[in-house]
């Protein structure tokens, strides 16, 4: 069996050791904006969620009409912090193996070899991933929760750091199949681009094409770099006041009947991690409630989708209530 190339988990600890002083980090964070924000125009904080999401190890998932830019955005990220990215195209003929790869017989060596798929990639874009039938979905499942893959009852961990973006198209446009809650939950946050403004259309209609800006992007950061961030995001310090805000808004999530369920231990720590995230891209060492206001509605507003009272409440404006209401002790 042949592993694939970059999947060895000793280079997460040696990454470890190019750690960025945190006077640093903004400004080359900032740099990074600056350059995606040439590509994708007056969307500036769907851009700075998305970098956010990165940061926290989480995953993204962009609903909004075909030609917004989602993919556009993907591919400016990926080349703006230095990594590579696949893209798989969901279809509904899509299979489990054409993600993960398979072994196939060589009849040199005589034996299996392993051919990885294109989930073995540091950012993977999972295009109109609501295009495929929920067997194929579910492919995705083991790897964003666990950061491998096993294939032919063999595991293999993915490359660091790991970063799958997903596009949903609208539900009401033909042939798309909703994504369970178990997909739901595993992406970190959940955004929208929609249209430009009319200022930020025309830059685009009279500018260069965006696909030719997208090349263009210098890389701010490297790999290692990237990873290190996401190791320094788990010692940005949470205040017993601030965790017991956090707790609240679980709480309450689950007393809440317009929010179904509630938020899960999952949702709970995706809220944490995303918080901390914000506060180190603000150039701070520890959250305020701010930080979590800032990324909680496209934290919350996927997993809190459904109303049980058949209400139309969307995720997003329960979630903007829950922060309005809950005070900070």
């Amino acid at each position: 069996m042949v592993l694939p190339r970059e999947t060895n988990r000793s280079n997460v600890t040696l990454f470890s050791c190019e750690r960025l002083p945190m006077m640093d980090i903004k400004p080359k964070i900032e740099q990074a904006l600056k350059q995606l924000q040439r590509v994708i125009v007056g969307k500036d904080r769907s851009l700075r969620l998305a970098v956010c999401c990165l940061l926290a190890r989480g995953h993204l998932l962009i609903e909004d009409l075909p030609g917004v830019g989602k993919t556009t955005l993907a591919r400016a990220l990926a080349r703006s912090l230095g990594l590579d990215m696949h893209r798989i195209q969901f279809t509904s003929d899509l299979l489990p193996a054409d993600i993960l790869g398979g072994s196939i017989y060589d009849r040199e060596s005589q034996s299996l070899v392993f051919h990885p798929g294109p989930i073995f990639g540091h950012i993977v874009l999972a295009d109109e991933i609501n295009r495929a039938t929920p067997k194929t979905q579910s492919a995705l499942l083991e790897s964003m929760e666990e950061w491998q893959a096993t294939i032919d009852g063999q595991t293999y961990p993915l490359p660091q750091p790991f970063f799958v973006i997903a596009t949903q198209n609208p539900h009401h446009l033909v042939g798309t199949y909703p994504l369970p809650e178990s997909q739901l939950d595993r992406f970190l946050m959940r955004i929208e681009l929609g249209f430009p403004d009319r200022e930020a259309e025309r830059k685009m209609l009279s500018g260069p094409d965006r696909r030719d800006l997208v090349d263009q992007i210098p890389s701010a950061f490297t790999t290692q770099e990237i990873v290190a961030l996401q190791e320094t995001i788990l010692n940005i310090h949470v205040s017993e006041p601030l965790l017991n805000y956090v707790l609240d808004i679980l709480e309450e999530s689950r007393r809440n009947t317009n929010g179904n369920h509630g938020l899960s231990p999952r949702g709970g720590m995706a809220l944490q991690r995303a918080a901390q995230a914000w506060a180190l891209m603000e150039g701070r060492e520890m959250v305020l409630p701010e930080d979590v206001q800032a990324v909680g509605p496209s934290v919350m507003a996927h997993r809190l989708k459904t109303s049980w009272d058949g209400s139309t409440h969307s995720g997003a404006a329960i979630a903007d209530q829950f922060l309005k209401n809950i005070p900070l002790r």
